[in-house]
């Protein structure tokens, strides 16, 4: 298992677009993978459970498990960082 921060920078949070990029850069992997923003966790593959999840400057977690748990966990940090923008 392995963790990462990172500090949400959309404009908007992770809501509509920036939700839907990462769910779609979840789902990439088989690893499962968690994101966490204080006292709350939600599946990263679930569109649901992710939509209005953080705003931006909130730091988050993302928490993954599998085979390749540590290129999700990478992906997702410059994804949501906005450095893959």
């Amino acid at each position: 298992m392995i963790e990462r921060e990172a500090t949400v920078g959309f404009e908007e949070g992770i809501h509509g677009r920036p939700a839907s990029d990462l769910v779609k850069t979840a789902k990439r992997f088989s690893s499962r993978v968690r994101v966490i923003n204080g006292e709350r966790e939600a599946n990263a593959k679930s569109p649901l459970q992710i939509t209005a999840f953080a705003k931006k400057g909130d730091t988050i977690v993302f928490r993954a498990e599998g085979e390749d748990e540590e290129e999700a966990v990478e992906a997702l940090t410059k994804l949501v960082s906005g450095s893959e923008h």
